[in-house]
């Protein structure tokens, strides 16, 4: 039996997505996307705990990100966890985890995302119409795809 990779994150955008077209035409766009957890701790203080991510989106919900995806607006990603190895110029190895994305929603509106409006920021632009970029709506839809 194979494994499970799979992350659903609901977050904030740290950053504005930092978008890039390489030399084979393919649009790449990554940014820092913050969840927080709430808690008390041993004395009932309200404690609350964030956790950086780092995304990445490919081609078309590239695209979708960087036309609708701005600083502290929310969204839900789903993808799958992919660790690079690297060497850095001092010749030491270095690790970074990203969640590769094949799913996105987002959950504020693209006008409450930007303070510029863009032409394409219109309702009837949405990336809720792009079928890339929404997950299904009911889980019976998937049931073909469970392990068991």
């Amino acid at each position: 039996m194979g494994g499970l990779n799979k992350a659903m994150l609901i977050g904030n955008l740290g950053k504005d997505p930092e978008v890039k077209v390489l030399d084979n035409g393919a649009k790449i766009a990554t940014f820092p996307l913050a969840t927080s957890e709430t808690y008390k701790d041993r004395d009932g203080n309200k404690q609350t705990r964030t956790e950086w991510h780092n995304i990445v989106l490919w081609r078309g919900l590239a695209d979708v990100a960087e036309l609708f995806c701005r600083k502290g607006g929310q969204i839900y990603i789903e993808g799958r966890l992919s660790t690079r190895k690297w060497d850095d110029k001092d010749g030491h190895t270095r690790y970074t985890t990203e969640i590769i994305g094949d799913q996105m929603v987002l959950l504020s509106r693209a006008e409450a995302q930007s303070s510029a409006s863009t032409p394409s920021a219109t309702p009837s632009a949405t990336p809720s119409a792009t079928p890339s970029a929404t997950p299904s709506a009911t889980p019976s839809e998937h049931s073909s795809d469970l392990p068991y």
